[in-house]
């Protein structure tokens, strides 16, 4: 369950009392994610309905500097009418609070679930939502450098050396190799840059339909290649989880969602099947460190590393850049 930190009854309502909005009805530990502790709070106002909020506390993976970034960026994205969560603000003002010297935000809640097998038109509304999260962050004046970058990578992978890559699969490190020097010599460089996502899994996705009604969790957000951020997109969203299968239908709806709301230049859709490559060696490197430094007797299972050898695999076919529209 991912509560690493027990908050008690009555230090749980004073936290919802200080972000005034109301009194604590329940709270109850959310069991989805791996980095931080959520609860699905819910409190009321005297004279109004009920309302829910996701309370979030950060654990050691979230920088408490960066925090400013992202949920300001929240804000900004849903003022501009992004289907993303807005910060609730508490009674100073501030976005955020600390307990037991934690970092804790409320994020208001937003309907829908996460698909696991998407449609076509589940996949287009994706594309489009992206799109617009691009055009409205344009005007976001902060930015944050991204820190699971090249490397990052490189500094992962390494961590793992080749006799732990090989334990993984024997020609995981032949792999490695060559996709690193790939893109050490050969990152595109003049493409359009933004605020990013960088992490629009389908778990970060909540629908109702085909309607996209939340984009959560921005805590890899940053400044980059808006066509880096189409890139990671696609190899979450148009492969079986254990990258076996590509779906040539979601691909298709999913860019052209994308190209209706923001087309790509000829430049961005050149790079992509290497910002495809970038993506998938990107999870590939920090599952494949998770694989090698997960207790065995840890709460949380590590995910299987060669989804994304596979997918990377998948990309690296010449043959397969043409579903971008590039001729090989």
């Amino acid at each position: 369950m991912a509560v690493y930190t027990r908050i008690g009854a009555e230090d749980m309502a004073a936290i919802v009392d200080a972000f005034d909005v109301g009194t604590l009805i329940s709270a109850k530990g959310i069991a989805e994610g791996v980095s931080n502790s959520n609860w699905l709070v819910e409190a009321q106002r005297a004279g109004e309905e009920p309302r829910r909020f996701i309370l979030t506390m950060y654990e050691e993976r979230t920088e408490v500097e960066d925090l400013p970034f992202f949920l300001d960026l929240l804000d900004h994205l849903s003022l501009a009418g992004c289907p993303v969560p807005r910060t609730i603000h508490d009674r100073a003002g501030a976005s955020y609070r600390t307990h037991q010297g934690k970092a804790l935000a409320l994020i208001e809640f937003l309907p829908g679930v996460s698909v696991s097998e998407p449609t076509p038109e589940q996949a287009r509304s994706v594309g489009t939502a992206l799109a617009r999260v691009h055009l409205a962050a344009a005007n976001f004046p902060a930015e944050r450098a991204n820190s699971m970058g090249l490397e990052t990578w490189q500094r992962l992978l390494s961590a793992c050396g080749e006799e732990g890559l090989a334990r993984i699969h024997p020609e995981l490190p032949a792999i490695v190799a060559r996709e690193l020097g790939a893109l050490r010599s050969d990152w595109p460089v003049g493409l359009p840059r933004g605020v990013v996502h960088a992490d629009l899994f389908p778990d970060n996705v909540l629908m109702l339909g085909s309607e996209v009604t939340g984009l959560i969790d921005f805590y890899f957000a940053c400044t980059d290649l808006l066509a880096y951020d189409v890139a990671v997109t696609h190899a979450a969203w148009c492969f079986s989880d254990d990258g076996t299968r590509f779906d040539p239908a979601i691909s298709q709806a999913l860019l052209e969602g994308y190209e209706s709301v923001r087309p790509l230049s000829g430049a961005e859709r050149a790079a992509l099947p290497r910002l495809a490559r970038a993506a998938a060696i990107r999870f590939l490197s920090t599952r494949a460190y998770d694989w090698m430094n997960t207790p065995e007797d840890a709460l949380v299972t590590p995910k299987d590393p060669l989804a994304f050898a596979r997918r990377l695999e998948f990309y690296a076919a010449p043959a397969n850049a043409s579903l971008f529209g590039v001729t090989a």
